[in-house]
């Protein structure tokens, strides 16, 4: 059910985007049909996990995941909510917090189950928010990338906005980072 669900949601954003990006590219309005294209390459994502490999994310993560893409892609940048000010921050957070989510749904996966009783809820919290704080690294670098090499604006702020991008990855990250700490710890206290 849940794999149906998530070929269902994610298919659903896809369509969407193809019909933005198709519509906006008829308009003359290039920007936003490039906005759209990524949403289509985004959208896709959850759907080829969920074809192609043995990797998958819960739903919650996956239902996030668009939600935020709604966010950031719709809302966000076709829309023009980003011009409101506080909606990139608010976005950036939230992001944190899903990539936290989905380092800690990932490290459940990858790591042997003999060792759970082994592992420090200090290298969860640090596994957690490092990953976290990846992603955003690496979505900075993707704006950045974007703006010397295509001449977009997504660092429009430049330096502070990078920055400040920076800190509400890393305190969504954070949140959920000790969250995790913490849930282990109490993991590991049941066992003994």
């Amino acid at each position: 059910m849940n794999r149906k669900l998530v070929l269902l949601l994610s298919g659903l954003y896809v369509i969407f985007m193809a019909i933005l990006a198709v519509y906006y590219h008829n308009q003359g309005q290039s920007f936003k049909s490039t906005v759209a294209i990524g949403g289509i390459v985004c959208g896709a994502i959850p759907l080829l996990l969920a074809l192609f490999t043995k990797l998958q994310f819960n739903l919650p993560i996956v239902i996030s995941y668009l939600i935020f893409l709604v966010g950031s892609q719709y809302l966000g940048s076709i829309r023009g909510w980003y011009g409101l000010g506080w909606w990139d921050s608010f976005m950036h957070l939230v992001s944190g917090a899903i990539l936290a989510f989905a380092g800690i749904a990932l490290y459940e996966r990858l790591i042997h189950r003999s060792a759970g009783g082994d592992i420090s809820p200090w290298f969860v919290f640090l596994f957690t928010l490092s990953f976290a704080v990846l992603g955003g690294v690496l979505w900075e670098v993707y704006e950045f990338s974007c703006d010397q090499f295509l001449g977009m604006t997504l660092q429009g702020g430049g330096n502070k906005d990078t920055m400040t991008d920076l800190i509400a990855d890393t305190l969504g990250g954070l949140v959920i980072a000790i969250w995790s700490g913490i849930r282990t710890k109490i993991k590991l206290n049941k066992r003994r």
